[in-house]
């Protein structure tokens, strides 16, 4: 694709971009919030150099967690920027880093659609010293006058499935161009790293997954203890997590019977009055865990996670979890977090995103992946009922995230290369 013709859809994109938020406004309010961001115009005070980190949703706000609070450790004289595209992401950022933002080391924006234009006054307004850009995220317009200022941009914890490597490849020497203007490329896996390479990407390395490295909240035992007293200790309880459209039929179909109780949690908030809706309608016993305040009765069927933040305390309360986004074409969620709270996982046959943790998870025997979507309610029935079973997938899980980590240390050695250089 010439760069005339992506500039050209860039300004479509940016010319369309209210009606957008506006209709995203009508379920989830916050998308009518800050809208001059959207556009480069920020308000946002800098009072020390600028490291600019962009994490564009929740994943990988979350993910950058203990990397950012170890940045502000080695570099104590500098701001953090968090940059995102959603108000989730936004929101996860005030939920992990709370008291950094309070204390105004760290600062929030959101990045703004990449036309020349908009790109030069976000660069202008906060100047960084340095850009990180964490998974997939380029910005072509964004890179290109970071790297005419000499402003070093690295892409962390770097991850490109197949299906992206083909996307990308269509656009030509516009990906190439933009990948070589990477100061670093710090790849999850080797197959990553391969992909990368091959669109044209230098200076690149193997890292891991920054996500290993995130730790749960020092309370979600406690508060997972607490929601598991609620459910009942004795029943078997099943989280679907962060589940998307078109896969809580399948799961419902594939426990209709069954005296498992489902903990459904929907990814995206908007959607849990939708997947109300459909409990209603399939005329199921549920309760919103925003109600719940006494323990269950015995005839409740599912409880509907409609609440924020409490991914590691669902987690701590279930027996086995099941991964939304992989039961349709989706890609997958992360299981990392189920397996930080030593949740065994059962896969759908979708998990191409996380094509290579899950292949490591399967083998460390953490989590089960199915061969077609047929499979699920033999599965759950399966494990539900093999209690040693879980109890060493469980194991299994725990020790397979704490022989993952130690990414965020290799980053913060790259990344003061950068600042050498």
């Amino acid at each position: 694709m010439p760069k005339f013709v992506y500039t050209a859809l860039i300004y479509l994109v940016a010319l369309l971009l209210p009606l957008k938020l506006l209709w995203r406004g009508l379920k989830q309010p916050q998308y009518r919030l800050h809208w001059a961001e959207r556009y480069g115009f920020f308000r946002q005070k800098i009072n020390a150099p600028v490291i600019w980190v962009h994490c564009v949703s929740v994943g990988e706000t979350r993910a950058t967690q203990p990397l950012i609070q170890a940045l502000l450790k080695e570099y104590p004289q500098h701001q953090i920027l968090m940059t995102h595209g959603t108000p989730t992401g936004r929101d996860t950022g005030q939920q992990v880093l709370r008291d950094e933002i309070a204390s105004g080391r760290v600062l929030q924006a959101y990045l703004p659609v990449d036309t020349p234009a908009a790109a030069k006054r976000f660069l202008n307004h906060f100047n960084p010293v340095i850009g990180l850009l964490m998974e997939t995220e380029l910005w072509f317009h964004l890179i290109d006058q970071a790297a005419h200022r000499g402003i070093p941009v690295a892409l962390l914890s770097a991850r490109l499935s197949e299906r992206s490597a083909r996307g990308y490849a269509r656009l030509g020497a516009l990906t190439r161009h933009g990948l070589q203007q990477l100061a670093l490329v710090a790849a999850q896996t080797a197959a990553d790293a391969g992909r990368l390479q091959a669109l044209g990407a230098n200076n690149v390395m193997v890292c891991g997954n920054l996500k290993f490295d995130v730790s749960p909240p020092p309370n979600s035992a406690a508060l997972g203890g607490a929601l598991r007293e609620l459910l009942g200790k004795q029943r078997t309880v099943l989280m679907a997590a962060s589940t998307r459209e078109g896969e809580e039929p399948l799961i419902l179909d594939a426990l209709q019977g069954s005296e498992v109780l489902l903990l459904l949690v929907p990814r995206h908030p908007q959607r849990f009055a939708e997947v109300e809706a459909l409990l209603k309608a399939r005329g199921l016993r549920y309760v919103l865990r925003t109600e719940l305040l006494q323990p269950l009765n015995a005839d409740v069927q599912v409880v509907l996670g409609n609440s924020m933040g409490e991914m590691y305390t669902y987690y701590a309360a279930s027996d086995f979890a099941v991964m939304g986004g992989s039961l349709q074409p989706l890609g997958g969620q992360n299981l990392i977090e189920a397996a930080t709270m030593g949740v065994p996982t059962i896969l759908g046959p979708h998990m191409f995103n996380f094509a290579q943790v899950s292949t490591a998870a399967v083998a460390a025997q953490a989590a089960v992946q199915l061969v077609d979507v047929a499979a699920l309610k033999h599965t759950i029935e399966s494990l539900a009922r093999d209690k040693v079973k879980l109890q060493e997938m469980s194991a299994a899980a725990q020790a397979f995230t704490l022989q993952h980590r130690g990414t965020t240390q290799r980053l913060i050695v790259a990344i003061a290369g950068l600042f050498k250089s």
